[in-house]
């Protein structure tokens, strides 16, 4: 009897090394919680921004921010911490949206015609993940819908499989016409457009 207290003390103690040791190697890399992505998903969509986008930059005259043109989103920077994406994402800790502060009716998004295929008849937020069945940027698709990415956030899919990916999309509540995909297993998002079902 002795001796199998003996060992199940032994093991109680190996167990707790290795789980310390464990623990230890997570906190070195940002705790056992992934802070972008991992299967988070967001309990809502970013908040309606409180100020109209900045005017846009025309090419060869400094901006606000003193530099060069304006095209794509090249010149925006969305690593906020170490060891985040370099793409619009959302922060699993408190469901910040990274990127979603440009303001309303921001220029890169503008579209002439918005809601040009209709209202996307699916259903929105965290309540469903639909699953990319094909395509890419251009033009994916799940359920029988279609899409396509804003052609200035088709650089911040890098990464996305368009076979097997999970979505889920939210309102954009700043720039008509878009809806937000958001990537389950990445933590990223981008404006996209419905085309139709």
């Amino acid at each position: 009897m002795k001796r199998i207290i003996g060992v199940l003390i032994a093991l109680l103690a190996m167990s707790m090394f290795l789980f310390a040791q464990e623990r230890r190697g997570n906190d070195q890399h940002g705790g056992g919680r992934q802070e972008v992505g991992g299967g988070h998903i967001p309990s809502h969509g970013p908040p309606p921004a409180k100020h109209n986008a900045p005017a846009p930059r025309v090419e060869g005259h400094p901006g606000p921010q003193g530099g060069g043109d304006n095209r794509g989103g090249d010149n925006r920077k969305f690593d906020d911490r170490p060891g985040h994406p370099e793409a619009p994402h959302v922060h699993a800790s408190n469901d910040q949206w990274v990127g979603h502060n440009e303001g309303r009716n921001n220029p890169r998004y503008h579209l002439d015609r918005p809601w040009e295929h209709g209202h996307f008849p699916g259903e929105l937020g965290r309540s469903h993940i639909w699953r990319i069945e094909g395509g890419g940027p251009n033009r994916f698709w799940f359920g029988g819908f279609f899409f396509s990415v804003a052609p200035v956030d088709v650089v911040y899919v890098n990464g996305w499989d368009w076979d097997r990916d999970d979505v889920v999309l939210y309102d954009d509540p700043d720039d008509p016409g878009y809806y937000l995909a958001y990537n389950v297993r990445l933590g990223t998002y981008v404006h996209v457009l419905y085309l139709g079902g």
